[in-house]
């Protein structure tokens, strides 16, 4: 009998290449490295395949944790799957490729049709074109302590976003010039205004934003999903969303850090929600948004979400996380970077807590119900502010509806906002709460609140009339310099305000607070600047007014209408 052959070096080499993938999960114990699928790390190599052949390897194996250790991972679209952890080690860094040419094929997996992206803009109304995205799963995390890169992700203006300091890409010429129907004034008008395409009530999809296959403009996109983890490591430069999450269920976000050129985070129709320990940098949009979109074809609420221990902020993008928090001015209004509700809101917003919040060079809280749903139950308490560019809380009640059947005005109710100091505040705007003529914002408490604002207000702007602005995009800024320069509260019911202090560093022309068709306010332990040779307070249409204990105002109960009063 024959001495079977040794097997020469080649050979043993194939085999223990073969053997890699097994040996990796085996030794692991339901851990797969993306480098024994393929993966090179080397920020050059493209290691799509390699990374997403691991992740199909875990679910076949009924689970596991995808492990990306040191390295840089050039990738296009990840495609997660349920009972999956995909984990970044320390020195792991998820990067974002460039998309191929236009007209050239490959990239990131192309936009899913969607029948309802008439009623949002492009990037809110697809998932797949993203680096990492996931569809009707469960059980599934991303954690740290690595990070994500969105260096060849899109925002929504050209195929690829560039870095501060790198030229912006060519402006866009023929129908993708257009304006962005945002700008849109009302329900059947286009971007100037004019009569829009009846399938096309709203100016949506638009040139202006839609992006081509092979394209990706989100760092993680979640749709469906529930029992969802996402802790511990941080998105630079994370295109249009670092996160958005639609109707995604019992997801926690805990200690990420995000520094990013638009949205930070989207949680949107999503329920039972927990973010926690994160900061947010986003200098042009919004660093924690909550929305209820009509994506999904159906309305569907934001509900019992919790939002606790964050810091948002509107520094220029990439010095959060270098440590600089550079203070670079913008045009449009200043820095974004805020905590908000909306602006989508077919589904509405209820059981939503918010605490422990820090805003720092960014815009303020605000809570916009325009497109036919309930904002209702909300508790807001122990916010810091600090350069704030514009309204420090603004609560807005619109008419705007954008959904099909022309969506009936929502509701706004049962706010609690409290435990509130902010300092160096625009003077434009001030706390401004705003319903509509037969659809006041019901139940409205504001307590334990100080803001300093700069001042500087004139006569003239204290003369002015505030317009409806009903079909507007709800912002701030839409509605002009506000003729109070503390508090400006038009169509409301049942507003309190107890132990509230409203000040400026200069003089001021505007009185302090003033009320339109507001009705059952209750003012107690209120403190104010008055303007000099004018009153604190000027009523116009007040239904009931309760004022107590409020040093240089005098005593007031009164239970009847005002038509024009000030004290």
């Amino acid at each position: 009998m024959h001495a079977p052959r040794p097997l020469r070096p080649s050979a043993l080499l194939l085999l223990a290449v073969l053997a890699l993938p097994l040996a990796a999960a085996a030794a692991g114990g339901g851990e797969f490295d993306v480098r024994a699928y393929g993966a090179v790390g080397d920020g050059r190599t493209p290691d799509t395949a390699a990374i997403n052949r691991a992740i199909d390897a875990a679910a076949a194996a009924g689970g596991g944790t995808v492990v990306f250790p040191a390295g840089t991972y050039a990738s296009y679209s990840v495609h997660l799957r349920s009972n999956l952890t995909l984990r970044l080690d320390a020195g792991a860094t998820l990067l974002a490729a460039p998309p191929p040419p236009a007209g050239a094929p490959g990239g990131y997996d192309a936009p899913e049709p969607n029948p309802w992206d008439k009623y949002q803009d492009f990037g809110h109304s697809h998932w797949h074109n993203s680096l990492i995205w996931g569809e009707n799963l469960e059980n599934v995390a991303i954690v740290g302590p690595g990070r994500i890169f969105g260096r060849g992700l899109s925002r929504g203006q050209g195929r690829q976003d560039p870095l501060p300091g790198e030229p912006p890409p060519p402006r866009p010429t023929g129908a993708a010039a257009q304006p962005s129907p945002d700008a849109a004034r009302a329900p059947g008008a286009g971007a100037s205004g004019a009569a829009a395409d009846p399938e096309r009530p709203f100016g949506y999809p638009s040139p202006a934003d839609t992006l081509p296959a092979g394209v990706g403009n989100k760092s993680i996109a979640l749709k469906n999903c529930r029992n969802v983890t996402l802790r511990d490591f941080t998105i630079y430069h994370g295109g249009h969303f670092g996160i958005l999450a639609l109707a995604t269920d019992n997801l926690t976000i805990d200690n990420l850090r995000i520094d990013t050129n638009r949205d930070g985070m989207d949680l949107d129709c999503c329920q039972d929600v927990r973010v926690a320990n994160c900061t947010v940098n986003s200098p042009t949009d919004d660093g924690i948004c909550l929305k209820s979109c009509f994506g999904l074809g159906y309305v569907r609420g934001c509900e019992n979400v919790t939002i606790t221990n964050c810091q948002v902020s509107g520094y220029e993008e990439g010095s959060l996380l270098d440590g600089t928090r550079k203070r670079t001015p913008r045009d449009r209004g200043g820095p974004t970077g805020r905590i908000k509700l909306g602006t989508e809101a077919n589904g509405g917003f209820k059981n939503i807590a918010i605490s422990n919040c820090v805003f720092d060079f960014c815009r303020g809280l605000a809570l916009e119900e325009v497109d036919g749903g309930a904002m209702e139950n909300i508790s807001i308490s122990n916010l810091t502010m600090r350069d704030i560019v514009n309204a420090p809380i603004f609560v807005r009640l619109g008419a705007r509806g954008r959904g099909p059947d022309q969506p009936p005005i929502g509701a706004a109710r049962r706010i609690s906002i409290a435990n509130v100091v902010a300092e160096n505040v625009s003077p434009d705007h001030g706390i401004l709460i705003l319903g509509l003529p037969g659809h006041p914002i019901e139940d409205l408490r504001l307590s334990n609140i100080l803001i300093e604002y700069q001042g500087g207000g004139t006569a003239a702007q204290a003369a002015r009339e505030v317009p409806e602005g009903e079909l507007e995009y709800p912002e701030p800024s839409r509605f002009g310099i506000i003729p109070a320069y503390g508090l400006f509260a038009r169509h409301v019911r049942g507003l309190i305000l107890d132990h509230v202090e409203l000040r400026h560093v200069r003089d001021d022309a505007r009185p302090a607070l003033l009320l339109t068709d507001v009705a059952d306010a209750e003012f107690t332990h209120l403190k104010v600047q008055a303007p000099a040779g004018g009153r604190a307070l000027v009523l116009r249409q007040v239904q009931g007014l309760d004022l107590h204990d409020s040093p240089g105002l005098p005593e007031t109960h009164r239970a009847g209408s005002t038509e024009h009063d000030e004290l």
